[in-house]
């Protein structure tokens, strides 16, 4: 039986997958479609609604992403966001033009008219805004309901069709009330019921997995993190002990992981074992300062080493917990641009041996976190902070060296053992420490020092996809500063990371 859905038509935005899990948590089946779907294609499919994504091109440009003009003729409810309300207006003969003055992250937006699409919201909040163009004539029939300082068109609507334009996010964490107003343009515009959870979820992709795998038999890329723990638990309850975790200890660990990792496995009766392959890894970064060529060489190394470890299981397959925010940032997403190469997707070799699977690509960190609980996972392993696959690698800022790990290392346990000294661990999503490729001069005892500077990273984010800096109280910083420079022999000086993502990334490099 054909499930009904809500079509998102994607024209390359970063944030498209965040649009539709927004409406998969409201209880509404999404699905993510190319933006030239055809018409014959949406008609079988019998939408509740479409909602047109942001994108990173602009409608006036010459093969601009643009879907079928017939759309606005099936008489079904169309939400436009960001290039996707520009799309709306360039097709309807509206006009939009590079905004002279380009709008990046907090706005406050005010509602000009009462209208279902505001319902029970206040009548000015923040939304998100990420664009350098704007709609400057509205195409006929369309009225401005809500307007905020650089966009007098931040939101508008057709005066007798169900069409809806936004040219801020709300489906980012950061755009106050975005979820609620998701919920006005299901429930009270499009009228869609209720269809989908996660326990739907989970009960698909095991049933995929036991497609996809078949009679075979998987290793998993283990790396001790959320993802990853909870792609073999699901992947555990597809096929069982056909299913072989491996965690590789590639040398760019974090102080005490390897030990902390086997711990939590073990605890969970997991099928696995450790590899020990720091030389290999740290022999091929020698010399290398690129990151994303770090990237790289990381990932073919893992996938080398999983290739070797899975011919002498006779495994067919290789699951790895990818998940969307990296997926998109390498641009694995039609139309988006690369934003940085992760180890596990744009940094894999073209041709492999293995398979893969990859259960939760579709998914975000804290959605990753419910299925876990779902399955059982320990909240010890779910609460741990995102740790990239290319761990310690893409925090020193150049070329990576043994002594500089260790440093690294020292710095980022005293940073993490005394956020959660002071209860702070778990009110950030993310916290680190960086090595930066500088020196400053300092003072020590009367006497002048030349050594290295960290910096330190803590962000408040719900899936990665946006985040902002965690402010973190002067006290703590200034306890934390002052033991990684009275015990760490090498660094004095340390900084605090206050950007925002966008127009940074969470990880340096």
């Amino acid at each position: 039986m054909l499930r009904r859905s809500v079509l998102v038509l994607n024209f390359g935005s970063q944030y498209v997958q965040l649009i539709a899990r927004r409406i998969r948590e409201l209880g509404v089946y999404s699905e993510i479609v190319p933006y030239h779907i055809s018409i014959e294609e949406i008609k079988k499919k019998n939408p509740f609604a479409l909602v047109l994504s942001g994108g990173p091109a602009s409608v006036y440009e010459e093969k601009a992403p643009l879907p079928d003009i017939r759309i606005y003729e099936l008489g079904i409810p169309i939400l436009g966001i960001c290039y996707g309300l520009q799309a709306m207006a360039h097709q309807l003969r509206g006009k939009v033009e590079r905004a002279t003055k380009q709008e990046y992250g907090r706005a406050r937006l005010k509602v000009l008219k009462d209208d279902p699409l505001f319902n029970g919201l206040p009548r000015e909040f923040d939304v998100w805004m990420s664009h350098a163009d704007k709609v400057v004539d509205m195409p006929e029939d369309f009225e401005v309901i809500a307007s905020s300082e650089n966009s007098p068109y931040a939101a508008i609507r057709h005066v007798k069709k169900p069409f809806y334009g936004v040219q801020f996010h709300p489906e980012v964490a950061h755009t106050s009330y975005g979820m609620e107003l998701f919920a006005n343009f299901l429930f009270l515009i499009a009228k869609a019921e209720k269809n989908w959870d996660m326990g739907d979820f989970i009960k698909e992709k095991v049933e995929e997995i036991k497609t996809q795998v078949g009679d075979g038999r998987v290793v998993c890329a283990l790396s001790g993190g959320v993802d990853s723990t909870v792609s073999a638990v699901l992947t555990y309850r597809a096929i069982g002990d056909r299913l072989t975790c491996i965690f590789v200890n590639h040398g760019l660990l974090r102080e005490g992981e390897v030990e902390e990792v086997e711990g939590y496995f073990r605890k969970m009766g997991l099928p696995f074992y450790t590899v020990h392959a720091e030389e290999l890894f740290l022999e091929r970064l020698k010399g290398v300062e690129d990151p994303e060529e770090k990237r790289r060489i990381i990932g073919r190394t893992f996938i080398e080493v999983f290739e070797e470890e899975a011919k002498k299981i006779k495994a067919d397959f290789l699951l790895q917990g990818t998940l969307y925010p990296d997926v998109v940032e390498s641009a694995g997403i039609a139309g988006a641009k690369v934003i940085k190469t992760h180890h596990n997707v744009g940094g894999l070799p073209e041709r492999m041996n293995l398979k893969l699977v990859e259960p939760l690509r579709e998914l975000f960190k804290d959605e990753v976190r419910k299925v876990g609980r779902l399955l059982g996972v320990p909240e010890e392993v779910l609460n741990r902070h995102p740790f990239p696959g290319p761990g310690l690698a893409i925090r020193i800022l150049g070329e990576v060296k043994r002594e500089d790990l260790e440093l690294l290392r020292r710095a980022d346990a005293i940073f993490i053992e005394e956020l959660k000294k002071w209860g702070l661990y778990e009110k950030v999503w993310q916290a680190f420490a960086v090595l930066l490729p500088v020196k400053s001069v300092g003072v020590m005892g009367d006497v002048r020092t030349y050594e290295r500077v960290v910096g330190l990273r803590a962000v408040d984010s719900v899936d990665g996809m946006t985040a902002d800096w965690s402010r973190l109280p002067y006290e703590f910083l200034d306890h934390v500063m002052r033991r990684i420079i009275n015990e760490v022999v090498g660094i004095n000086r340390v900084v605090y990371d206050i950007s925002s993502k966008p127009p940074a990334t969470i990880e340096w490099e």
